[in-house]
């Protein structure tokens, strides 16, 4: 599983063009040895790394890139901000050069039919717009010190792909309640430059997430399920992950 793993850039660094990239966790063998002590782990340890849960480490990044891998069937580019400055290209990374996984293209079109259906009648039905076949999957990140965190990963569209995307909204719960849709207004925005689902937007624009925890309330009297009815002091910061090319998949 590490080693499969590591072809899609998960437990190793991308080598993004931005400083303090994190390579996150895919824990070895040696780590649940040292551990749990040698021979004292067993298959139960584990089996919820599938899932992405347990000791697995993962940024959002690594996140979109993966979703590249899933849209190219195989393959990605270099994650990059600055592609160029002025006439000065950026050669620092080899951008142009594509990175195969050793996975075989026809394994990636059963991903793709399961990722539609979850946005064409799964969990993610509010990421769709227009007529545009979407690829998503929602996520809820389990988090012990609140409420749970909220992540959305896309492509768009189907054929011929334009933009890759993970969104992680922290302590805003299921993945389809912020994350698929802000997620959702980017890829709108990006490949229809404009937004026609003015409500949507405006929602997740004054929607107040800060952490809903009882001593960070001031005001007990405040209904917290509804996380729209606070009024906002500072912004939440959320975590977004996004990879475009207009001129090659990406």
């Amino acid at each position: 599983m590490e080693r499969v793993s590591n072809e899609f850039w998960r437990g190793v660094k991308i080598g993004v063009d931005m400083p303090h990239e994190l390579k996150g966790l895919i824990p070895s063998v040696e780590f649940y040895d040292k551990y749990y002590g040698k021979g004292r782990w067993k298959a139960s340890t584990i089996y919820s790394l599938g899932i992405g849960q347990g000791e697995l480490g993962i940024n959002p990044l690594q996140m979109a890139n993966i979703i590249c891998i899933i849209a190219n069937k195989g393959y990605y580019y270099t994650p990059h901000v600055i592609k160029q400055i002025g006439r000065h290209a950026n050669t620092t990374r080899n951008l142009a050069e594509r990175h195969y996984t050793k996975v075989s293209p026809d394994h990636f079109t059963i991903i793709q039919d399961g990722m539609q259906r979850v946005v064409e009648a799964g969990t993610a039905r509010i990421a769709r717009f227009d007529s545009l076949v979407i690829c998503g999957k929602t996520g809820t990140a389990q988090n012990p010190h609140g409420k749970d965190h909220s992540l959305f990963v896309a492509f768009a569209p189907r054929e011929n792909p334009k933009i890759a995307i993970a969104v992680m909204v922290e302590n805003a719960g299921f993945g389809a309640t912020w994350a698929a849709p802000i997620a959702s207004l980017m890829m709108e925005k990006y490949l229809r430059d404009s937004v026609k689902r003015h409500d949507l937007e405006e929602r997740m624009l004054k929607g107040y997430l800060l952490p809903l925890q009882n001593k960070s309330l001031e005001n007990p009297g405040l209904k917290v399920n509804d996380s729209t009815q606070v009024k906002p002091k500072n912004k939440k910061v959320s975590s977004v992950a996004l990879l475009t090319n207009d001129k090659k998949k990406k």
